[in-house]
């Protein structure tokens, strides 16, 4: 799992290893961690064209010690300072004697690449003049850009983007993940982020954020034993839908099949069971002893009986799209609930865009104010605990943003809880199932082209793709993931 650490927990580590390093190894530890995915990035370094954006302190330091690398190895390295009086003096004597050239006119098109060295984890949000018309004149001439440790502009432990800020290629990190490196909307913005390590591990406080990846799926999902039965994997309930919703029934219940529970039992509307049990022999009809309920995808104006009566059984539950409404702080402390920007925007009583100009801020705040586990769908989904890091999952592709796939999602959660998962565990590994998933069904459904093209798919193909999203990941065949 990555973490990422807050900015302050940062400079506390630096501070610490600083003092056991003689002066100035720990930016030479980064410079030459920079300077080697340069080269990677370059391929051919002697003759290319580098520009170093170079604003004040260690993070422009950082980018001179590289720059001066690089001019070293025969690249043209220009020089842009953006305050002669910050700049950090040593790291521009050092670039300057191995044969890099101060200007403030680079020529754009001539570049190959831009090292963004203008602020830090230390600055403040936006990026000012002139730094900002330079940066858009890298970009129009389709330059390419490296972020030193963060792309300047971004807020750094909010994960924020307020205009303007660098776009960047790609991010050289130092020591640790930044929160906007993993969180939207700022990891957008981030590109393909690379970490070196300096050394910071054993300084840093516990993580804000953790990225949750291919090997935390292998280690927490619940494979059954070999003399296991299909009550001791679990039986998960799953009350959803209506005359007016009854798809969403059936796509919950897609989605609690491909999980790992042994049952699915069908408590929902009574005129919509028999169609639902027609469809899928397997499911059991009517209400019973379960290990967690899904409830609310599609169920109107029954939403809150429905709520109402899987409280009553007194069993961890997920709580989706009609049913959020009706929840209250106290009501469940085993509860998985998982509304889109907007249903969470409803629940906090804020604008949709408000959250989602801060994801991580409100995911954060509802988990607190409504007392349970809230995770927060999106192109990087999030999971957000009380008093525990906030878990971010970004396996998923644009294709998924289609009708029904968050049923299929709440089914999937639901029978993950019922086969003993922890609510945030559930609602991680659900979430990264459910992006690959997505992501094999869009490859499947053209697999000439290149994964990342893919194309439309539905939320029946996402949960038909469940199963094998799941031998992926319990294979741990990483190198063969679309």
């Amino acid at each position: 799992m990555r973490h990422a650490h807050a900015v302050e927990s940062v400079r506390r580590a630096e501070s610490a290893l600083m003092a056991t390093l003689p002066d100035g190894a720990l930016m030479q530890r980064a410079a030459i961690g920079l300077a080697t995915v340069c080269v990677d990035v370059l391929g051919r370094v002697y003759g290319s064209r580098v520009v170093a954006l170079v604003g004040s302190g260690d993070n422009g330091g950082d980018a001179l010690y590289a720059a001066a690398r690089l001019a070293s190895r025969g690249a043209n390295v220009d020089l842009v300072v953006l305050d002669s009086e910050t700049v950090h003096a040593d790291g521009l004597t050092a670039a300057v004697r191995a044969g890099a050239r101060r200007t403030q006119e680079p020529d754009w098109e001539a570049t190959d690449l831009l090292i963004d060295g203008v602020v830090g984890i230390g600055g403040r949000p936006g990026l000012r003049e002139p730094a900002r018309s330079h940066v858009a004149a890298a970009r129009t001439s389709g330059v390419y850009v490296v972020a030193v440790d963060v792309p300047s502009g971004v807020d750094v432990d909010g994960a924020g983007v307020p205009a303007p800020h660098v776009v960047a290629d790609l991010t050289v990190t130092f020591g640790t993940y930044k929160p906007a490196l993993l969180a939207p909307p700022a990891a957008r913005s981030a590109g393909w982020v690379h970490r070196v390590d300096i050394g910071l591990e054993p300084y840093l406080d516990e993580p804000v954020l953790e990225a949750f990846d291919l090997a935390d799926v292998c280690d927490a999902y619940p494979v059954p034993a070999s003399d296991t039965h299909k009550y001791v994997r679990g039986v998960v309930g799953v009350d959803a839908g209506s005359d007016q919703y009854a798809g969403a029934a059936e796509l919950c219940v897609l989605g609690a099949q491909g999980g790992p529970s042994g049952m699915v039992r069908f408590g929902g509307a009574e005129a919509i069971v028999g169609d639902v049990v027609g469809r899928h022999p397997e499911v059991v009809a009517g209400r019973g002893r379960v290990q967690a309920w899904v409830v609310g995808s599609g169920t109107a104006d029954r939403a809150e009986s429905a709520l109402d009566a899987a409280l009553a059984d007194d069993v961890p539950l997920v709580v989706d799209a009609d049913a959020l409404a009706y929840w209250r702080p106290g009501m469940a402390g085993n509860a998985l609930l998982t509304p889109h920007a907007g249903e969470l925007a409803r629940m906090l009583d804020v604008e949709r865009s408000v959250v989602e100009a801060d994801p991580l801020a409100y995911a954060r705040d509802a988990a607190e104010r409504l007392e349970t586990t809230v995770l927060l769908k999106g192109s990087h989904t999030l999971i957000a605990e009380r008093g525990r890091p906030t878990r971010v999952v970004a396996s998923a592709t644009p294709w998924l943003a289609t009708a029904g796939a968050g049923d299929v999602l709440s089914g999937l959660a639901g029978s993950l809880l019922a086969a003993g998962l922890a609510p945030a565990d559930a609602g991680a590994v659900a979430a990264w199932l459910h992006g690959m998933a997505a992501r094999l069904a869009t490859a499947y459904r053209v697999p000439e082209l290149d994964a990342s093209v893919g194309a439309p798919i539905t939320a029946r193909e996402v949960a038909a793709a469940i199963p094998r999203a799941t031998a992926f990941a319990l294979s741990r065949t990483a190198a063969t993931l679309p």
